[in-house]
């Protein structure tokens, strides 16, 4: 059975360690604490039970189990070491020492209750989605973790910051979550200033070395020409995602482009309206022209898509066969309302190509633009034809199988959609059970083969995100998982 041992630990602690190299601190700013300006406002109240965790895990404030590596592979965290006892069982060592926020010990029963919180939460953690778990202390030092079904990918789904290990007072008897001094970070929460900002500080009892600044000040900017103005005028020293219309105003030197595991995909509701009919789905589809959209709203900034995996998982590519190109037709003038949000600067811009490409193929249509917030609910309950969106595609686990359940399958969580195909179903139960590795691979390029059949999804283009960084500004960590942004090393440089 496979097994992971304690001196997989070795590699985490050397890069720990460099922090604390002869000579390192004293280039270090004295107290000087890191400015964020953060793309979106938490959309609840930063419990980690929802895509809030990853500001958390962004703000190196809570930790899981395990971590996973720059190729998706796991390694240790706060677990040291792991083995799969059978096709169902797991277990983990947890790791010795370490203490919450509030000063509370982590212990295998702890591990459990945050574990068993987020299998019992309503909705669940979409890593979580179809997935059924049992969590039980075993010993002084491990926890059990049984899955339902055969899972061979039960150390990446304890890698998800939804699945991060929190002290006991984050959990009220209401369900909600309060992260506040509830982390084993290096950098601890003392305020959530709602929708606005939050403040950390530096936490001295972290387990592993210190981080070298003293803390970290999050803004939240949702407009982009705001968190540009941000970066130029120094008022914040990392900005998350820089606009590309933009990024050729700014210092060349500032800006960083981040391959991402994230598509620019249109959404086609296959339950009601004009996209219930699989006819107008493929119309749809042959008049989007990703070449224009790349070109003119990107500015080249992208990549365009073949498949809903982009250059980001470079085995995709290599597996995946010839996609036929869908015929071009006549809508008839057929009504649709196009729909997506403000929070990423260039979807109303492909709003605007698509609602062209669309009437063109004779498609009647009424756009609707909103902030994210505001029309996610309506996206989910499918009350638009068509829905932009900008999907992470290895968000949770390091691998594609999750996202593409919680997005296609029919007891998915995240189907925009509305998707509820027998042969999608078959396809993504076939990858899940698959194991890890090039078998693995294969099954997920098949699963994508079938939803790209029914044209419910049409991958545009694959993103790099635009990451600022001020002068001054050393060793911000560019994630293309979007899952650490400040790490123990980053600082300002003293002048």
């Amino acid at each position: 059975m496979p097994t992971c041992r304690t001196p997989l630990v070795l590699p985490l602690l050397a890069a720990l360690m460099l922090s604390a190299a002869p000579g390192h601190a004293q280039q270090v700013q004295d107290g000087a604490r890191i400015r964020l300006a953060m793309l979106q406002p938490p959309r609840s109240g930063l419990t980690p039970l929802s895509d809030d965790a990853f500001k958390l895990s962004r703000w190196s404030m809570a930790e899981t189990l395990i971590r996973l590596d720059p190729d998706g592979l796991p390694q240790p965290f706060l677990a040291t070491e792991w083995e799969q006892l059978d096709g169902h069982t797991w277990r983990f060592v947890i790791r010795d020492g370490v203490t919450f926020h509030d000063g509370t010990e982590l212990t295998p029963e702890r591990v459990v209750a945050s574990l068993t919180a987020a299998t019992q939460a309503a909705p669940k953690p979409r890593i979580l989605d179809g997935v059924e778990l049992e969590i039980t202390a075993d010993g002084e030092d491990a926890v059990l973790v049984r899955s339902r079904d055969v899972d061979p990918l039960i150390p990446n789904r304890l890698s998800s910051p939804q699945l991060a290990i929190l002290a006991e007072r984050a959990y009220g008897e209401d369900g909600r979550v309060n992260p506040i001094e509830a982390g084993t970070g290096p950098f601890v929460l003392r305020e959530i200033n709602g929708t606005t900002s939050a403040r950390l500080d530096r936490f001295d009892g972290y387990w592993g070395e210190p981080a070298l600044a003293t803390g970290i000040d999050a803004d939240y900017v949702p407009d982009g020409t705001a968190r540009a103005a941000a970066l130029r005028t120094n008022t914040a020293h990392i900005v998350e995602a820089i606009p590309v219309s933009q990024a050729a105003l700014l210092d060349q030197d500032l800006i960083h482009e981040v391959p991402m595991p994230r598509t620019n995909t249109l959404y086609l509701n296959t339950e009601t309206g004009t996209f219930a009919d699989p006819e107008m789905r493929r119309i749809a589809a042959a008049a989007i022209d990703r070449d224009t959209i790349v070109r003119m709203v990107y500015e080249g900034r992208a990549d365009v898509a073949r498949g809903l995996l982009g250059p980001a998982l470079p085995w995709a590519d290599g597996l995946r066969g010839a996609v036929d190109a869908p015929e071009p037709g006549d809508a008839g003038g057929a009504a649709i309302t196009l729909a997506t949000f403000t929070d990423r600067a260039e979807l109303p811009e492909v709003a605007v190509f698509l609602e062209q490409q669309l009437t063109a193929a004779g498609f009647d249509v009424t756009m609707e633009v909103r902030q994210y917030a505001h029309i996610e609910a309506d996206a989910l309950a499918g009350r638009f034809d068509a829905f932009i969106l900008s999907r992470a595609t290895v968000l949770d686990s390091g691998d594609p199988v999750a996202y593409m359940f919680s997005d296609f399958a029919c007891a998915g969580s995240f189907n925009i959609a509305q998707l509820c195909d027998q042969d999608v179903d078959a396809a993504l139960q076939r990858a899940a059970e698959a194991p890890a590795g090039e078998k693995r691979q294969r099954a997920i390029i098949e699963a994508e083969a079938a939803i790209l059949a029914t044209h419910a999804a049409v991958p545009m283009l694959h993103e790099r995100v635009i990451q600022g960084e001020a002068a001054g500004v050393a060793d911000a960590v560019r994630d293309p998982r979007e899952r650490e942004l400040v790490g123990i090393r980053t600082h300002i440089r003293a002048e």
